[in-house]
């Protein structure tokens, strides 16, 4: 392991090959500009391209990057907490190697934690061209109803690229559930924060690694983690159930209280629509208890956030290099 630095830039890859030459040499221009010491840690999340034969070049020619190779694609949350975890600085700043987070603003966040803050969390703003229409709909409707049902309060367009002191890191660390949102984490802990605004950039090489599917699934886990809203909307759709029922009962009871049971005629439409909708209701109401059960039985487990790959890379230590 390299020697302990003032700041820890943490980045997690999947398959950027095509651009991470760049992203580094862009990175690694702004970091020399720092009176502080540095280390980047690049976490590579399984990636099937030549992003490994780069970081093993990386690391071949600075002692200040380090690289981390896990066994397989555990996904965005999961790497950036291998990142984490081998962290060991006053400040970790974790950021995406894609190059839609402008090193540049490195700058700003140090002199926002010089000031007092202990998380400087990025709020991404004119979105226009970086993002689909959809995407910008649907992550403002996440937030704004993470944010109601929840016990926290997220910025519409916070990003994984953050600053935070080691008060922060620690304490975030010492949560080992296996449903990660830590952008739910980061606002659970705490401590002073600052939100700074930033325009995303182009990206210049590859393409986007978050599909529809782990859009979903991260907005599952950030809300099924944070809040036990649908679990009481459940109940609450079962009171109102009851209550309508108990009223049906009071209404053909009337029937006969009165004489006119014979007005009663059986329709089979009128039930088999009920028997539908109750029905819906019953299977949409048992899906969430699923998706809680199935998020207990995840973590009961007690399976590990991820696996590090730590076969040794043929020249690294020939060169004296001190990755990971």
């Amino acid at each position: 392991m390299v020697n302990v630095a003032d700041i820890d830039i943490i980045v997690p890859l999947f398959n950027e090959a095509s651009g991470l030459k760049d992203f580094h040499h862009e990175l690694f221009s702004e970091l020399t500009k720092l009176s502080r010491t540095w280390r980047i840690i690049y976490v590579n999340d399984g990636s099937r391209d030549a992003t490994q034969d780069i970081l093993d070049e990386l690391c071949s020619t600075d002692r200040r990057v380090a690289a981390l190779r896990l066994s397989r694609n555990f996904g965005h949350q999961a790497a950036l907490t291998a990142g984490l975890d081998h962290a060991d600085s006053n400040i970790v700043i974790m950021m995406d190697g894609d190059g839609q987070h402008p090193p540049s603003l490195i700058h700003e966040m140090l002199s926002l934690y010089e000031a007092g803050y202990q998380i400087v969390q990025t709020k991404r703003i004119d979105v226009t061209e970086s993002s689909s229409f959809f995407k910008r709909v649907t992550a403002r409707m996440f937030y704004g109803l993470l944010s109601w049902l929840g016990d926290i309060e997220l910025e519409a367009g916070a990003a994984d690229f953050r600053l935070v002191s080691r008060e922060v890191w620690t304490a975030v660390r010492s949560i080992q559930e296996y449903h990660r949102f830590l952008r739910g984490i980061f606002a659970w802990v705490g401590f002073r924060m600052v939100i700074l605004p930033y325009r995303p950039r182009h990206r210049k090489h590859g393409t986007t690694k978050y599909s529809l599917k782990h859009m979903l699934r991260l907005a599952g886990d950030g809300l099924f983690s944070f809040s036990l809203t649908p679990l009481r909307v459940a109940l609450s759709c079962g009171a109102i159930l009851a209550g309508l029922a108990i009223l049906e009962v009071l209404y053909i009871a009337s029937f006969f209280l009165t004489g006119r049971q014979n007005v009663l005629v059986p329709g089979w439409s009128s039930l088999v629509l009920l028997l539908t909708i109750c029905s819906s209701i019953e299977m949409f109401l048992l899906g969430i208890i699923g998706i809680y059960v199935g998020m207990i039985f995840q973590e009961v487990k007690r399976r590990p956030i991820y696996l590090l790959d730590q076969t040794p890379q043929t020249g690294r230590q020939d060169k004296g290099t001190e990755c990971f």
